[in-house]
């Protein structure tokens, strides 16, 4: 079993997205295996890779839609799959709105990067279930 953290990232812009990928990849044990840029295509690729995905990280601010979008569809996940929000408005009514949505953690990107560090490495050292075991 692979040992990165199988990570669909929702980010619409560029800059900050290829920062973060390879920040993450380069300091825990996550692999990208997708992003989105728009609420309809994250969800749509959520919805339609449902096994694939372990941790979803998702922006609230995206080109079309919204991350509390992405955050409703994500709330039929399986239980070892996690969604955190990384976003620049990680005010207290945001994060009480996230948790509504079930959402494990949220971060700022302003000053809360070594925390989604150490959320990703925590996660990736956890006991994982295959998909193949009953």
């Amino acid at each position: 079993m692979d040992p990165r953290l199988k990570t669909y990232i929702v980010e619409d812009n560029v800059t900050i997205r290829e920062n973060l990928v390879g920040t993450l990849e380069e300091l825990t044990c996550i692999s990208a295996i997708g992003f989105a840029e728009t609420e309809s295509e994250a969800s749509q690729w959520l919805t339609d890779h449902a096994d694939d995905w372990e941790l979803a990280i998702v922006d609230l601010f995206l080109k079309q839609g919204s991350g509390l979008g992405v955050l409703q569809t994500c709330r039929a996940r399986r239980p070892n799959q996690k969604v955190v929000v990384l976003s620049n408005y990680a005010t207290p009514d945001i994060r009480k709105r996230c948790a509504q949505f079930g959402v494990d953690a949220v971060f700022d990107k302003s000053n809360e990067i070594d925390g989604l560090i150490d959320f990703c490495i925590e996660q990736s050292s956890a006991p994982r279930v295959s998909q193949n075991s009953s």
